[in-house]
């Protein structure tokens, strides 16, 4: 709670639950002073603005009902963060993992407790994660090569997904970072990380691995550890990022600026990073995609090009001419739309809300050409035939 408050990039809601529904003591209700707890307001209406939710050794009882579980585990996929941290609950039947919550947990209680002291490492796989490289600490002494301080307490799991950045006594997991759907849930299985923080057995690096867990759950770019870096020299395209799993090359999806989807390989290069360069022949965007979506683009070219330059809409260019024509100009999404007229001859050509078109009467005629509609004949016969059926109805009439 106190690394929390003390971060300025977070801002901490913390509620106590002074007393549980299954405790009883003789104080009358109206006499107490404590407000009942808020449970729809946090897990409910207010659930979606919170950047991250932290479970802190809770174990389940009667306070918190299983839709609200269910609702937080929705909240993770849907983009939100989760951090768990065990407590001795975690491995009895009242364990979180028996909830809702247990969907989104990398890993489960196998049920047991160990308590011994040890000494928290980081894994192979956490040596190049960003959430665990190179954390300094620097003990009592100022000797930056002491080892970190024991914990005593260890929570037993079992992973079933997620990344083990740090490891207990044998390389049982200590630290889980997992993805679950567009959020993000770290588990720490182990209640003791506040001896690192009083100093116990000479101390830890316990705030910066705090921050550095927190700010990886609320989707921190420079801790993302799937980034990739794009820089563009001339004519030059170098695509960086970290290897994962002591990976020593892997294949990203190339696009050039005509369509063309290519494969390439990044490999490692003598600064331990996943490298690859390329040569653009052609100018325009490409775009580089790796196998987890990560999407990232490099334009090579001229960005002050004069079709990248005056995109926006504007009516400055135009007014020498509009000035020195008598005109004016008049944006068509304005209410009510302009009047249009025609004139000979006028002063100025346009108002607040109309606009003039010059009548020239400029023309010039090429040739006249008549052409009959019908030929004479025809027109005759028809006359003719007019003039027989007219004789013949008026002796029809006279009949």
């Amino acid at each position: 709670r106190d690394l929390l408050t003390s971060d300025p990039g977070v801002d901490l809601v913390h509620f106590t639950i002074l007393r549980e529904p299954d405790k009883f003591d003789y104080t009358p209700k109206n006499e107490m002073s404590l407000i009942a707890f808020p449970f729809r307001e946090l897990f409910e209406i207010k659930l979606y603005d919170f950047d991250l939710i932290i479970f802190d050794r809770y174990r389940v009882n009667s306070i918190l009902p299983k839709r609200y579980f269910e609702n937080i585990a929705r909240y993770v996929r849907e983009g939100g963060a989760f951090l768990e941290a065990s407590g001795p609950a975690f491995a009895s039947d009242q364990s979180i993992y028996d909830t809702p919550l247990g969907e989104i947990l990398p890993a489960r209680p196998t049920g047991t407790i160990t308590e011994k002291a040890y000494v928290p490492a980081i894994s192979d796989l956490g040596q190049n994660h960003p959430v665990t490289q190179s954390i300094v600490w620097e003990n009592k002494n100022n000797d930056d090569n002491a080892d970190w301080g024991k914990w005593l307490r260890y929570i037993n799991i079992e992973p079933l997904r997620g990344d083990i950045l740090m490891h207990a006594m044998d390389k049982q997991p200590l630290l889980v970072l997992d993805r679950v759907g567009q959020g993000r849930v770290a588990q720490i299985s182990s209640d003791h990380i506040w001896l690192w923080s009083r100093g116990y057995d000479g101390g830890g690096p316990h705030a910066e691995l705090l921050r550095r867990i927190v700010h990886w759950l609320m989707k921190e770019p420079e801790l993302d550890e799937r980034a990739m870096d794009v820089h563009v020299n001339r004519d030059q395209i170098i695509v960086r990022k970290r290897p994962m799993a002591n990976a020593t090359n892997e294949t990203i999806a190339m696009t050039y600026p005509n369509g063309d989807i290519d494969t390439v390989d990044m490999t490692l290069n003598k600064n331990g990073m996943l490298e690859y360069k390329h040569n653009a022949k052609e100018l325009g965007i490409y775009a580089f995609e790796d196998t987890h979506g990560t999407r990232r683009l490099a334009m090579v070219g001229d960005l002050t090009s004069p079709e990248m330059n005056g995109v926006t809409t504007t009516d400055e260019l135009l007014k020498p001419i509009i000035d020195s024509t008598g005109g004016t100009s008049i944006w068509l999404n304005e209410e009510p739309a302009p009047t249009i007229r025609y004139t000979s001859e006028a002063r100025r050509y346009g108002g607040s809300n109309w606009l003039a078109f010059k009548r020239n009467n400029d023309f010039t005629v090429t040739g006249v050409r008549d052409t009959p509609l019908l030929p004479e004949w025809s027109l005759l016969l028809i006359l003719l035939s007019a003039l027989v059926y007219t004789w013949w109805v008026e002796g029809r009439e006279k009949r």
